[in-house]
């Protein structure tokens, strides 16, 4: 199954702040302004975890899943909002409500990643995230993320307005 690609990771790496080894969408192939987003992440033997996670049964960490689902809401409200990877903002992981891990992620899989808008109160974004591999969830959860200037006091955040999507 081949699905048109709306982003690439040129345009993901101007969107987000994470880079190699730690960026894990690869390209983007749906969105909707406002409410949802989905990427593609390409799990491959070299990525740097398999060497220890589990060297005889490769397996992609959960935690790692999380992150995948997390950097793919940053990627959405980049695109609501506007704020780039140079913009000095960072959104950060501020929770998980609910995980569940369903499936194992090998070597090989194509982990799609599925992440909507639940709600946003000024600075902090509410999501509602899967992640499957052939259309078999391994993994869903609540997360909850936040804008913040990493070199600036905690009081010191970006105005409500800068960050909320237009429909909020």
């Amino acid at each position: 199954m081949t699905s048109e690609t709306l982003f690439d990771i040129r345009d993901i790496m101007g969107m987000l702040a994470h880079r190699s080894p730690f960026l894990l969408v690869d390209r983007v192939i749906a969105y909707e302004k406002g409410k949802s987003l989905t990427a593609i992440k390409n799990v491959t033997y070299n990525e740097p975890f398999f060497a220890g996670h589990f060297p005889l049964v490769p397996t992609m960490p959960g935690v790692l899943i999380l992150e995948a689902m997390a950097q793919a809401c940053g990627l959405l409200t980049s695109l609501d909002t506007g704020i780039r990877a140079d913009s000095g903002v960072i959104f950060y992981f501020a929770g998980i409500d609910d995980a569940r891990f369903k499936r194992i992620v090998v070597p090989g899989d194509t982990l799609t990643l599925d992440v909507a808008i639940d709600k946003v109160k000024r600075t902090l974004w509410k999501f509602k995230a899967r992640a499957s591999v052939g259309g078999e969830l391994a993994c869903e959860a609540g997360l909850l993320c936040v804008f913040k200037y990493p070199d600036k006091p905690s009081s010191e955040t970006p105005s409500a307005a800068a960050v909320a999507p237009e429909n909020a």
